[in-house]
């Protein structure tokens, strides 16, 4: 028996009992009760559960509360009434056939016990559809959440498969250019390049990593993109020992980096420079890329790594997981927040 039927049991008994204990107390004030009378009370209590178990298949076998409200009410309205029929012919048959000297009831007295009845009947369907339309509810609410995570899920496996073309791509413009004039280094890079490759396919099973795992694969990036820039690029890490075990998104300190190479290094003369920073901050993981560099007149922000850091972010962390990008000092810097659990 699971937890809803133990509960429809357990409210079923309940109900009918405290019903004819009511009874019983209403008609003992006037009168003395017969031995008979109470048997008959207590055939009640399994009377009324019987009937409205059988109302209760008849309801579920005719998915009645799929219909329509109008159909709902009218369904209600009219089978209350034939259980009060139903539930005042059995009683008083009893009563007729086991109470010696029993009187029926008058033509006011069925009256009003019918109507008594049906508006206890009546009672009964309120509580009982009150309850089927709040776990209908909750089975709604718990199926739009499922298909929410769902849908998240889906939508980060989506931006996270985006980016490793986009990172496969930047990495083989890398080695394309050391093929002809330094062979030796374009195989020391494809060496590195394949130790990368390794790391982002365990990546790619997780929507979360380990800080210091990314940051294995940008400091193992960074060191490919050395050997073509040699000493024009200087990178530095300044990571917090107390931030490695916390867990980030796969590749959004990497996306960044790249952006950097693209944007900093690439196109400027002489030495750049890259700063790598995290730390913790109030209940936030800081997270900040620098590199030497200016804003475009551009927009910043519409880059592929840019975008898809922020819809990660969003997706993972709500409105508390932010990225936004400014320029400092001739240094374009970006400053990542991820929530701390």
């Amino acid at each position: 028996m699971n937890r809803n039927s133990k509960a429809y049991w357990i409210c079923q008994f309940v109900g009918w009992i405290g019903f004819i204990l009511l009874n019983i107390f209403v008609f003992s004030s006037g009168r003395i009760i017969t031995q008979r009378e109470y048997y008959i009370f207590i055939a009640s209590i399994f009377i009324g559960i019987g009937i409205t178990h059988l109302y209760r298949y008849l309801v579920l076998r005719y998915d009645v509360p799929r219909k329509t409200i109008l159909a709902q009410i009218i369904i209600i309205i009219f089978f209350s009434l034939q259980k009060a029929n139903l539930f005042f012919l059995i009683t008083k048959f009893l009563a007729s056939s086991f109470i010696t000297n029993y009187v029926g009831p008058d033509f006011k007295e069925i009256i009003t016990s019918i109507v008594s009845l049906w508006i206890i009947f009546l009672f009964w369907n309120l509580i009982y559809f009150s309850f089927k339309y709040f776990q209908s509810y909750k089975r709604s609410e718990i199926n739009a959440l499922r298909y929410l995570a769902s849908s998240r899920e889906f939508e980060l496996s989506n931006l996270k498969s985006q980016l490793n073309p986009h990172f496969m791509f930047n990495s083989m413009n890398s080695i394309r250019a050391l093929v002809d004039i330094e062979p030796i280094k374009a195989k020391e890079a494809i060496t590195k390049l394949s130790s990368i490759l390794r790391t982002t396919l365990q990546m790619n099973k997780s929507k979360e990593i380990y800080l210091s795992s990314e940051i294995e694969l940008v400091k193992d990036y960074l060191s490919l993109e050395k050997i073509r820039y040699e000493e024009r690029l200087v990178f530095e890490l300044k990571v917090d020992e107390n931030v490695n075990n916390i867990k980030i998104p796969p590749f959004i300190i990497q996306s960044q980096v790249e952006n950097a190479i693209k944007h900093g290094v690439s196109v400027l003369p002489g030495k750049c420079y890259i700063v790598i920073e995290a730390f913790k901050l109030g209940g936030f993981l800081k997270i900040k890329v620098s590199n030497t560099g200016k804003l475009s007149n551009k927009t910043p922000e519409t880059g592929v790594g840019f975008i898809n850091s922020k819809q990660r972010l969003e997706l993972l962390y709500g409105v508390d997981g932010t990225i936004f990008i400014t320029e400092i000092n001739n240094l374009v810097v970006v400053d990542i927040n991820i929530p701390l659990p």
